[in-house]
Order: structure tokens, then C-alpha cells, then sequence
């Protein structure tokens, strides 16, 4: 059994996975206050989702792999306590830091963003009493971390927004250099063993003490782990609470002033971005009934005459990366109907112009694409999309990141075509 733990904007996820493949067993649990959570909901959750784990799968779970939000960081202590707070993917108050960056790294390096995982570094080791701090962990690691009792193992997915150079594999001279550097966390390639279970979490939630974990990667890349994607020039695009692209291209690109940063993904680079817009702004307005019933009433082949650039709260990360940048929702016209035509279309050109924005700084055109996420149902929304991006969309069979994080742990040890293994 190969259990996947997914930790994204609004909550947790688990799937296990059997040796033929087949799903197991899935559990959601939703956080109280997405906008809001901290550490100790991540734990419960993470405990929440091992006590609903069957007895028998339990008991014979091989590996362990965990996914979460892109750079969600905070500082911990030896004992794996955190001492600072948790800053999460959009939290964009480190712009100083980011400043800082841009004289100390490379031109156009994706850590120049104030939402970057290494200007979050920097802020905190200022805004941080260090007296107890042992480890940065990403959101990803700290969970990790609690499985196996031992922290400062990272996964260079996670690591790509700290700093760490995913070409040579390491931390460039530029990044050991800053002050506080030692908290940096050693990085394995996804997939890769970290430890044996701890022998004290196996005992209380009746695991297989022999269970290993395994360095994991961000919700995003589990979510198109999960998809099947592995042609250059096919994309996924997660329509959840933010927009999330992805594209497999044989060349790597980075452009922090676009947000635009590369992962590496075998003998390919998965580049793209994620905007702060999304499904989140959409329920910031509707409820999921009226989005299904006032979407039978858009003409999905009929420009909306609405020119909205729909974010939640102001700041944006991709295709323009602007922490000041301003939503963009008036004027409202009296009818919802209208009024969420209008939303959709501006959705719909955020992702195409993310799409146009990558071929521009080199990367494999876009030839394809598969949508994963709650929006991927809303087929207006889907026709509008493929009429703007002027290539085939389909809707992933598979969609959920905790099956891509359940994957990466069944493939642990191998190399697979679609998956980031050692």
C-alpha cells in the first residue's frame, strides 16, 4: 500500500494506492480557516488523516509521500516546534527581501518575487527571534519531518523557490552566502527515501513500522503527476482555487518579473505559473449551485463585453507578478449571469495569456491541454477557454494531487517516464 498526503489551499487529502495501482482509500478534510491556517491545523489534519486510515492498510502501508502548497515556510526548532510564523504561497510581505535578492541573484531568478520561498527565508530570519531555530521547512518538509521525527530534508521541487539550483543540484554560492544559511535544508530529488516511519507515529496510529517516507513535491506537480502528462508541448492547468500552468517543454525557461519559473521533470523542465486568480474570487461571489445554474445562461461562443482581470484580494504572481496589482470586477452589471460571463472571460485570458507568455521566453508551444481541479467541471467555462487558447482541452481522468503524491511513493526508487524519481 502507497499513500499519498496532500496538503493544498483549503485542506488535506489522503489516497492510498494498492500494488496493482487501484485506489484504496481517499479522505478529505476541509481546514476551518483556509485563509487563516497555521502549523497546528496542518498537524491535525495530517493526524486526522492517518487515525481515518482502514486497519488493514494501515497496517501494510509500504511508503509515504506528501505534497503541499509551494513556497508555505516557516521556521521550526530541533524538536520540530515551530518558532516563527507560517507564511503561506501568497503571503507577498517580504517585497524588501525580494529587493535584496535581485542584487545577489541572477538576473530573472524566480526567488526575485516577494511571494519567493527564499524572500520569505530572509524575512523571517529578520523578524524571527533564531535563539531556538534549527530548520526553514517548507510546508511539505515540516509534514514530512513529523512522520519521520528528524527535520532539514527538503525535495528540490519545494527547494526550486529557496534558491536551490535544480541544473547542477545544490545550493549556489549566492544563496550559502546569506546570513542564517546553515537553516537551509539538505534536498533530495522527489521520490527519494528520507527515513524509516518514526517509530513513536507508527505505535500511535498503527502503522507499519517498516513504512518508509519519501521526499515529496508541491501540490501543483502532484496534481499533474496524477493528470499523465509527458509530451512536450501538453499542459495541465489546475482550475482550484488559484490558476495553476504547467507545461512540459524541452527547454527550461525562468522570468521572475512574469512569475514564470521551471521545474525539472526527468529529461524535461515543467515551466510555468500560478495566478493569485481562480476558483477562490469565483466563491468570493457565487455558491456552487448558482455557478451551475447561472453558467446554463452564458454563450460560451460570445465575447463578454466585461474586461475584468478577477483576483480576490490585490497582488498577482503570474502571468504578471505585481504585489500591488489591482482586481480588476467593474462595472457589475445587474445580471449574475452576465456578471459571471465576464469573470470567466477574464479567467479564460489570465491562463491564455500565461500559455502565450511561456512560448514567448522559449518554451515548447503549447499543443494541448488537460484541466484537473474543481473548475474543470464547468463546461461553458471549458469551451471558452479552448476558443481563446486555440488548442484541444480534455478534463483529467485522474485530477487529484494526492493520487500524483500516492504515485510518486509507489514509483519511489525508479525511474518512470511520468514521474520525478530518482
Amino acid at each position: 500500500m502507497f499513500l499519498g498526503l496532500d496538503f493544498g489551499t483549503t485542506g488535506a487529502r489522503s489516497c492510498v494506492l494498492d500494488a496493482a495501482g487501484n485506489i484504496a482509500h481517499e479522505q478529505r478534510i476541509a481546514y476551518c480557516d483556509a485563509a487563516g491556517q497555521t502549523p497546528q491545523d496542518w498537524r491535525e489534519a495530517l493526524h486526522a488523516l492517518l487515525r481515518g486510515l482502514p486497519t488493514h492498510i494501515a497496517a501494510n502501508l509500504q511508503r509515504i509521500a506528501v505534497d503541499a502548497t509551494s513556497a508555505t515556510v516557516l521556521l521550526c526548532d530541533g524538536e520540530l516546534q515551530p518558532v516563527s510564523t507560517a507564511l503561506l504561497y501568497n503571503d507577498a510581505r517580504a517585497h524588501t527581501q525580494a529587493g535584496q535578492l535581485k542584487q545577489l541573484a541572477p538576473a530573472e531568478h524566480t526567488v526575485c518575487s516577494a511571494t519567493s520561498g527564499l524572500a520569505k527565508f530572509l524575512w523571517l530570519t529578520q523578524h524571527t527571534d533564531l535563539s531556538n531555530a534549527a530548520h526553514f521547512m517548507h510546508q511539505a518538509d515540516w509534514l514530512s519531518a513529523l512522520l519521520t521525527g528528524t527535520g532539514g530534508t527538503s525535495d528540490y521541487h519545494n527547494a526550486l523557490k529557496s534558491g536551490y539550483d535544480v541544473e547542477r543540484l545544490c545550493w549556489p554560492a549566492w544563496v550559502d552566502s546569506l546570513p542564517h544559511s546553515h537553516l537551509l535544508p539538505h534536498v533530495l530529488a522527489p521520490g527519494n527515501l528520507i527515513a524509516e516511519i518514526s517509530p513513536a507515529v507508527a505505535a500511535h496510529f498503527k502503522l507499519n513500522p517498516a513504512c518508509t517516507i519519501h521526499a515529496g513535491t508541491t501540490d501543483s506537480i502532484a496534481a499533474f503527476i496524477a493528470a499523465g502528462v509527458n509530451q512536450p508541448g501538453a499542459a495541465v492547468t489546475s482550475l482550484g482555487t488559484t490558476l495553476v500552468l504547467k507545461l512540459l517543454s524541452t527547454t527550461r525557461v525562468e522570468a521572475a518579473q512574469y512569475g514564470v519559473y521551471s521545474h525539472r521533470y526527468g529529461d524535461l523542465w515543467l515551466a510555468g505559473g500560478a495566478s493569485n486568480a481562480g476558483g477562490g474570487v469565483l466563491r468570493q461571489y457565487f455558491s456552487d449551485e448558482q455557478l451551475v445554474e447561472l453558467s446554463r445562461h452564458i454563450d460560451a461562443a460570445t465575447d463578454s463585453p466585461l474586461d475584468y482581470y478577477p483576483l480576490p484580494c490585490p497582488g498577482e504572481r503570474f502571468p504578471v507578478s505585481d504585489p500591488e496589482f489591482a482586481p480588476r470586477l467593474s462595472p457589475r452589471p445587474l445580471d449574475d449571469a452576465e456578471f459571471l460571463h465576464g469573470m470567466l472571460q477574464g479567467l479564460s485570458r489570465i491562463e491564455a495569456a500565461g500559455y502565450a507568455k511561456l512560448a514567448e521566453l522559449g518554451a515548447t508551444p503549447l499543443s494541448s491541454v488537460t484541466t484537473c481541479g474543481g473548475g474543470a467541471s464547468n463546461l461553458v467555462w471549458q469551451q471558452m477557454r479552448a476558443r481563446l487558447l486555440g488548442v484541444p482541452i480534455a478534463q483529467a481522468q485522474h485530477a487529484e494531487a494526492a493520487l500524483g503524491a500516492a504515485l510518486l511513493a509507489k514509483q519511489a526508487g525508479t525511474r518512470h517516464a511520468g514521474i520525478m524519481c530518482a
